[in-house]
């Protein structure tokens, strides 16, 4: 029997479903993050408060950098989120880009915009 070199119809969907579901958590999450970035629901005192908090200062400054870094890692998860929704469409997802093999679906299932099979990114490695 022949090595499968693409995942059915089928088998897309079931991944489009999982895929869609991450981003839709993704894209909510990186939103909290910007609006947190952007005091959007902010109803504090920030502007008002006196400024010889200088400790407490530092402190937000941090929170903030710490957020922005959250938002980024989670807007790159989006646009890989995409990416692979692309490849469904191109019915090229969970193909390795290194080896050309199928992806195995438990990788795909817990990464799923995985491009590499474990074994790629062994190679890599090394």
């Amino acid at each position: 029997m022949a090595e499968k070199t693409r995942y059915s119809d089928a088998e897309l969907e079931e991944f489009r479903a999982i895929i869609m579901e991450k981003l839709e958590l993704a894209e909510r999450d990186y939103n909290k993050y910007k609006n947190i970035i952007m005091n959007i629901d902010g109803n504090d005192v920030d502007d008002t408060s006196p400024t010889y908090k200088v400790l407490e200062e530092g402190a937000n400054t941090l929170s903030k950098e710490e957020t922005t870094r959250l938002a980024a890692r989670q807007l790159k998860f989006i646009q890989n989120l995409r990416a692979a929704l692309v490849r469904i469409e191109n019915k090229t997802y969970g193909v390795c880009r290194v080896t050309g093999k199928l992806i195995p679906k438990e990788r795909l299932r817990a990464v799923p915009h995985a491009t590499l099979s474990i074994e790629a990114k062994e190679q890599k490695k090394s």
